[in-house]
C-alpha cells in the first residue's frame, strides 16, 4: 500500500508540475508579448538602414498589431462577461415566467368572482341569467322568450317607448343594487306602446353615459381599481351626502375647535395659535407647522380632521424622495396598472366630497420638498381653480375613473395642506420658494391645560367656510393708512436691507389680515404675524452679520410708524437677530 502513495505521489507532483511550467510558460509568453522596452530596442537596431518606404511600413505593421491587440482584448473581456452572466437570462425568464402564471390565476378568479357576484344581482332584479349576455353585463330576456306577465316580447317592449338616458339610468341602477327601477321600466313600456305602431330608435348613448356605466361594469382590466371604488361608493343610489353645520362664524369656529381639542383629544392650544391657523387657510392652501419637538405639530392638524369628522391623510416623508411619484404614484408597465397611493386616493375623494380634508405632509424637509412638492406648489399658484389638473398618466383609456379626464384629475379646492418641519441637523433646509407659497408658523411652546365645556365634533362643508372667508375680506378689509404705512415700509427695507414685499406676499397680507380680524384679532395683529414670518424670515438668509448694526433702525422704524405697544411680533423677532448676531 505504500509504493502506491508514494507512486500516486510522485505522479500528482508531476502533473502539477508540469500545469504549474506551463501557467509560467503562458506568464513569460505574455509579459514577453507585452515587452514594450524589448521592440524599442529592436526597432533602434534597424531604424538607421530603413528606407522611406521602410519606414511607411514599418507604421503601417504597428498600428496593425496594435489594432489585432486591442481586438484580442476586447474580445476576451465579452467572453468573460458572457461567463459571468451566462445563468442570469435564465433565472429572469423563470421568474417572470412564474409571476405570469400567478397574474392569470388571479384574473381567473377575480373574473369568476365578478361573473358570480353580477348573476346575483341579475337574480336579484328577476331576470333569467342568459350566459351569452354575461359577457356584455347585460341578462335582458332572449328575443324569442315572451314576457310572462303581459303576453308581449319583453326586449322589444322595452326598446320601444323608452329614451336612452332613462335606459342609461336603468343599466347604472341595476348594477348598482336597486332593483325598484328595472320592473317598472317594462311595465311603463307596455303602457304606453300600441300594437302596429312603428319601434323609435333609441339614440346612442353619450360618453359620459357609457363613462358613468361603466363604472359599475367593465369587461377588461381597470388601471385603477381604487379610485373606481371611490367612483362606486359615492355615485351609489344608496349613497346619502352628510348634513353639514352652518350656523357658526369664523370666530366662533376657532373657539369650537379649541375646545373640542381640548375637552375630547386632551390636546391644548392657545387661542391666538388657533386664529392664526385658521386665518392662514384663507390665504394661502397650505400652512407649515415648525418649531421643537414635541409641541404638537403633527397633532394640530390631527385634532382638526377630528374635528370635522374627517380624518386628515398623514403622509410620513421618506429621505428617499426625490420626485413626485412618492405622492401621486406611478403606471407598472408589467401589470398595466396604477400604483395608486393614498395622496391620490384622497385628492380623487375629494371630487365628490364637500368636507374639508386635511392632508398632512410630516416632517417634510426630511427630503427636499421642492423635489417632491414642486408640481402641486405651481398648481395650487393658479389664480382659477378650474385649470388646476395634474396629469397621472399619459392618456385616458375605458375603464378609467369618472371624474379623470385624459389622463388628468382636478386638484380640488377642499383638500388643504399642512407640513410639519423640525429644523435640526438630520433635514434639509426648506427653500425660500415653499415657503413664499405657505405660511409658516412657529411652534415653541405648549399650552397649559385649562377647563373647557363639552363640545363635539361636527361635519365642515368647505363651500361654506370659504364663504365665510369671502365676507370676512369684502368686510374687514386693510384700511389704506395701514397699506400706505406698508408701502413705506418696504421702500425702507429695500433701501436698508434690499429686500421686498413682492406680488404675492402683498396679496396673502391682504387676504389674511380680515380673515384674522374675522376670527377675532386686530387689524395690526395680522400685518405683525404676517411681516415676521414672510418678511423678517428671510433676514437669516441674509447673514446675521450684514444686517446687525441695521437692526435697531428697524425696531425704531416699527415703533414709530406702528406704535411701541404693536408688532410685539417682529420687535421680538428681531430682538433675538440681534442676540444671536452678538454671540449672545
Amino acid at each position: 500500500m505504500n509504493a502506491y502513495f508514494y507512486y500516486f505521489y510522485n505522479m500528482m507532483r508531476n502533473i502539477f508540475g508540469l500545469l504549474w511550467n506551463i501557467v509560467l510558460a503562458i506568464r513569460d509568453a505574455i509579459v514577453g508579448i507585452l515587452d514594450i522596452d524589448f521592440y524599442i530596442r529592436l526597432f533602434d537596431t534597424y531604424r538607421d538602414d530603413l528606407s522611406p518606404i521602410g519606414w511607411v511600413a514599418a507604421l503601417i505593421t504597428h498600428i496593425i498589431i496594435l489594432l489585432i491587440f486591442i481586438l484580442l482584448v476586447y474580445l476576451l473581456f465579452r467572453g468573460v462577461r458572457v461567463l459571468l452572466r451566462f445563468k442570469v437570462p435564465v433565472v429572469e425568464y423563470e421568474r417572470m415566467k412564474d409571476e405570469i402564471v400567478t397574474l392569470k390565476r388571479e384574473i381567473m378568479k377575480a373574473n369568476y368572482e365578478k361573473d358570480k357576484i353580477l348573476a346575483m344581482k341579475i337574480s336579484d332584479l328577476g331576470m333569467e341569467v342568459n350566459p351569452e349576455l354575461m359577457k356584455s353585463g347585460l341578462n335582458e330576456p332572449a328575443a324569442d322568450e315572451p314576457d310572462k306577465k303581459n303576453g308581449t316580447d319583453a326586449e322589444e317592449a322595452a326598446q320601444a317607448d323608452t329614451p336612452a338616458e332613462t335606459k342609461a339610468d336603468e343599466l347604472l341602477a341595476a348594477f348598482s343594487g336597486e332593483s325598484e327601477q328595472a320592473a317598472p321600466a317594462a311595465d311603463s313600456a307596455d303602457e304606453t306602446g300600441a300594437a302596429g305602431e312603428a319601434e323609435e330608435e333609441a339614440a346612442p348613448l353619450t360618453n359620459d353615459e357609457k363613462k358613468r356605466y361603466s363604472v359599475f361594469h367593465f369587461d377588461g382590466e381597470r388601471r385603477f381599481p381604487r379610485l373606481t371604488s371611490v367612483d362606486q361608493l359615492y355615485m351609489s343610489p344608496q349613497y346619502e351626502a352628510p348634513q353639514y353645520r352652518m350656523d357658526y362664524n369664523l370666530e366662533e369656529l376657532c373657539v369650537l375647535f379649541r375646545n373640542f381639542s381640548a375637552g375630547k383629544l386632551g390636546l391644548y392650544y392657545e387661542l391666538e395659535l388657533i386664529k392664526q391657523v385658521f386665518a392662514s387657510f384663507g390665504a394661502a392652501k397650505m400652512l407649515i407647522l415648525q418649531g421643537i419637538s414635541g409641541t404638537g405639530k403633527t397633532s394640530l392638524p390631527y385634532a382638526l380632521g377630528q374635528f370635522i369628522e374627517n380624518p386628515s391623510l398623514i403622509c410620513s416623508v421618506q429621505p428617499s424622495w426625490r420626485d413626485r411619484t412618492e405622492l401621486f404614484g406611478y403606471y407598472n408597465d408589467f401589470t398595466k396598472k396604477y400604483t395608486e397611493t393614498e395622496f391620490l386616493k384622497t385628492l380623487y375623494e375629494c371630487h365628490f366630497q364637500e368636507d374639508l380634508r386635511f392632508i398632512i405632509l410630516d416632517e417634510m424637509n426630511i427630503a427636499r420638498v421642492e423635489y417632491y412638492f414642486a408640481e402641486m406648489l405651481s398648481i395650487l399658484e393658479l389664480p382659477r381653480e378650474d385649470e388646476r389638473y395634474v396629469s397621472v398618466v399619459s392618456n385616458g383609456a375605458d375603464g378609467d375613473p369618472y371624474k379623470m379626464v385624459d389622463g388628468k384629475i382636478w386638484i380640488p379646492s377642499n383638500a388643504l395642506y399642512v407640513g410639519t418641519i423640525n429644523n435640526d441637523d438630520s433635514t434639509f433646509a426648506v427653500a425660500d420658494k415653499v415657503y413664499d407659497r405657505a405660511i409658516p408658523i412657529d411652534l415653541d411652546d405648549k399650552a397649559s391645560p385649562f377647563e373647557t365645556p363639552d363640545t363635539p365634533s361636527m361635519r365642515v362643508s368647505y363651500t361654506y367656510l370659504n364663504s365665510l372667508y369671502d365676507v370676512a375680506k369684502q368686510t374687514y378689509t386693510i384700511s389704506e393708512e395701514n397699506l400706505m404705512e406698508l408701502e413705506r415700509l418696504d421702500a425702507y427695507l429695500i433701501k436698508h436691507f434690499r429686500l421686498t414685499f413682492g406680488n404675492r406676499i402683498m396679496r396673502q397680507i391682504k387676504d389674511f389680515v380680515p380673515c384674522y380680524i374675522a376670527c377675532g384679532g386686530t387689524e395690526l395683529g395680522g400685518i405683525d404675524f404676517m411681516f415676521a414670518k414672510k418678511i423678517l424670515r428671510k433676514f437669516e438668509s441674509l447673514g446675521l452679520g450684514f444686517i446687525r448694526d441695521e437692526i435697531d433702525g428697524l425696531v425704531l422704524y416699527l415703533e414709530k410708524t406702528f406704535g411701541e405697544d404693536e408688532m410685539k411680533i417682529s420687535r421680538e423677532y428681531l430682538l433675538r437677530l440681534k442676540r444671536m448676531s452678538s454671540g449672545g
